[in-house]
């Protein structure tokens, strides 16, 4: 399988949940305003009222827009306005009540965005082959944050935070994620390190997470072994046979998109396919279905909640 494959694979996989809520009651209820931009919602220059400072100009003008909900709960964190969000089932910060929503974070309404007059779109670096294209040909100028990885966003959290005058925001939160760390450090040291295979699915279908993806590096930092080495990409499409060679200790199944149906259908994969059966994770009873709202397809907030459910799963 090539890489681009792959790739668009994985995005997929991050819009599956945005797309099967769009047509709910909660995102209807998301989009009563979303023809007008939000009152009050553009920054106001020199950090006042929530606002940006920007990084060469203390006086610019900031108007962002977050197009995933990860980017929009760091904006949040950082104390940054924005003037426009994702459309989500899942819930909002509070700060953005009415803030005009723009779509799914991998299909967002182009026309919508250019009304907003944006300064800067943020998005991730997993939707970049999609979305870089589009957002170049409408003229949008867009960032695409690293969030594949805790080091990775945290280091995306210090870059926003210098660049809009947010440093001690960034510093806080960065300094909760070291603490987190240090935790889990001394919970794991000196345990004998188990190998994991990571199932991601959305309905239908489902692909072998590597130690490159959110999950895979989660994994990582609980000192857990990925069975999937020398990869490059975030995600492999599965082959049983060579997942049974490698015989992990930990099978974690990571649903998206509707997260009840893929659970049957890992379930039903599990019962009708013989092979599961021999896999010693499954005889000793170590396969364990994951939390939506807690392992993304991306970084994000909840990552010190993450690390805590991980933690006996790994090591029971």
């Amino acid at each position: 399988m090539n890489r681009t494959f792959i790739a668009i694979i994985g995005l997929l996989l991050l819009c599956a949940p945005l797309l099967a809520g769009c047509g709910g009651s909660g995102s209807t209820a998301n989009n009563s305003t979303a023809n007008q931009p939000a009152e009050g919602a553009t920054a106001e220059p020199n950090g006042q009222n929530g606002g940006l400072a920007g990084e060469n100009d203390g006086n610019a003008e900031h108007r962002i827009v977050a197009t995933t909900v990860a980017a929009t709960q760091i904006m949040d964190m950082l104390g940054i306005d924005l003037v426009g969000v994702p459309t989500s089932v899942k819930t909002l910060p509070s700060r953005y009540d009415g803030v005009t929503r723009v779509g799914s974070p991998m299909s967002p309404d182009m026309e919508l965005v250019k009304s907003l007059k944006p300064t800067e779109v943020l998005s991730v670096t997993t939707l970049k082959y999609e979305l870089e294209p589009v957002f170049e040909n409408a003229k949008v100028p867009a960032s695409f944050l690293d969030l594949t990885s805790l080091d990775s966003m945290r280091k995306e959290i210090e870059t926003l935070g210098e660049r809009f005058g947010k440093q001690e925001k960034a510093a806080e939160i960065v300094k909760a994620f070291d603490a987190t760390l240090e935790h889990v450090r001394q919970a794991t040291e000196g345990k004998e390190k188990p190998t994991v295979l990571i199932l991601l699915g959305v309905p239908g279908s489902y692909l072998v997470a590597t130690e490159h993806s959110y999950i895979g590096d989660l994994v990582r930092l609980l000192g857990g072994v990925n069975i999937v080495q020398d990869s490059k990409v975030e995600f492999l499409a599965s082959n049983t046979e060579y997942l049974h060679k490698s015989n992990p200790d930990v099978i974690l199944r990571a649903a998206h998109g509707m997260p009840d149906e893929v659970v049957k259908m890992f379930d039903e994969e599990f019962r009708k396919n013989d092979i599961w059966k021999h896999f010693k994770a499954v005889q000793t009873g170590q396969v364990y279905d994951l939390e939506e709202s807690l392992f993304g397809t991306t970084a994000n907030l909840a990552v010190g909640e993450a690390l805590e459910a991980l933690l006996p799963m790994l090591y029971p």
